[in-house]
């Protein structure tokens, strides 16, 4: 069903593009003066040029043009990324205000799920498949794509990271969407991933050029999007838990993030600096040191997900606890539990501790 040799014409295409369109971006947001400049609450220390999501996308729609999957909602797709991607370089420019940013995702959304792609059941643990009505399955597509698509804009905050995630993220949809036979998904992810890899190599740290919310409100679109395509709409045992596994990180971020700022009675709309890779960053980790250990963390959490995908109910809840363990760790890395507590972090360090202790004194 699948002719390789096509997918990796595609995916070279899409990487070519990307990272040969980088240079010309580059340039271009210089004179525009479309630049990052550095605050405390940033990490990077020089003025950076951002709109790079550009490049991304013209290599996704080069690959797209070549591989032509074939799926209904394929235009209905293409006019919600591109409602995204100007949403993002209106907001690069000039600085938009939320409620504004927040009306063009909400816009993608509509165009999207009008075209009929929406969720339409869910299949929970121990309790089996639950079909939805249209009005549920509206609502909770809206909230995903809304959700998935802040989490990756949330997410972008060192250089690499967003790139390197979302790479990760649909890296293991594609696997399981391959193992399903669904071309298209396939196709999408082929694309969007070549597009990240040719962007990447001027992103990793130190990035030369910055996706801005160009690239990452339309990874954000494009990884929801892709999720429900390619799993929601699935009627696996696991199929509700697979993506929230392969998006974990951005997710748990976000909503750990959302928690904090409740807890110590702030807007959830204001930024601050106490995401997941600012707290790695205290700890004393270099910046690339960060990225790399996410990626680790968010591959994973892919490959949990895709073990998810085909394990036995036995196996799928020795998982479940792993994945609860990997939850706590990641909840008191990024400060949401009351009072600074990290029982799991402290008893790891107390044990390391001891162990050292007992190497010295034999010796």
């Amino acid at each position: 069903m699948f002719d390789i040799s096509n997918l990796l014409i595609g995916l070279v295409i899409a990487f070519l593009t990307s990272f040969l369109l980088t240079f010309p971006v580059r340039k271009i947001a210089k004179k525009l003066k479309m630049m990052d400049y550095p605050e405390l609450r940033k990490i990077h220390t020089t003025v950076t040029p951002r709109m790079g999501g550009i490049a991304i996308f013209a290599g996704v729609v080069a690959g797209l043009l070549y591989l032509q999957p074939a799926i209904e909602h394929f235009w209905a797709i293409c006019l919600g990324a591109t409602v995204i991607m100007l949403t993002g370089l209106l907001d690069d420019r000039y600085q938009i205000r939320p409620l504004i940013k927040l009306t063009g995702q909400i816009i993608a959304a509509v165009l999207l799920i009008s075209s009929g792609l929406i969720i339409e059941n869910l299949t929970i643990p121990l309790i089996g498949m639950i079909p939805l009505n249209e009005f549920v399955g509206v609502i909770l597509t809206f909230f995903w794509i809304i959700g998935v698509t802040n989490a990756i804009n949330l997410i972008d905050g060192l250089d690499g990271l967003a790139t390197g995630v979302t790479t990760i993220a649909l890296t293991s949809i594609m696997v399981m969407a391959f193992i399903d036979q669904h071309a298209a998904a396939v196709m999408i992810c082929v694309a969007i991933i070549g597009g990240n890899l040719g962007f990447l190599p001027h992103n990793f740290y130190p990035a030369k050029i910055y996706m801005g919310d160009t690239g990452s409100l339309f990874l954000g679109y494009s990884v929801a999007v892709i999720s429900v395509l390619g799993l929601m709409k699935s009627i696996t045992f696991f199929s509700f838990i697979i993506p929230i596994l392969v998006l974990a990180i951005p997710i748990f971020d976000t909503l750990f993030s959302i928690l904090r700022r409740i807890r110590n009675k702030q807007s959830i709309m204001s930024p601050d600096s106490q995401h997941i890779h600012y707290q790695l960053i205290a700890a004393g980790l270099s910046h690339r040191t960060t990225v790399l250990i996410l990626y680790a963390f968010s591959a994973l959490f892919g490959f949990l997900g895709i073990i998810f995908s085909y394990a036995s109910f036995a196996l799928a809840l020795g998982l479940t606890f792993l994945f609860l363990l990997l939850l706590q760790l990641f909840a008191e890395m990024t400060g949401v539990i009351k009072g600074g507590k990290k029982p799991v972090i402290d008893t790891v360090k107390k044990k390391t501790t001891k162990s050292q202790n007992r190497e010295k004194n034999s010796s």
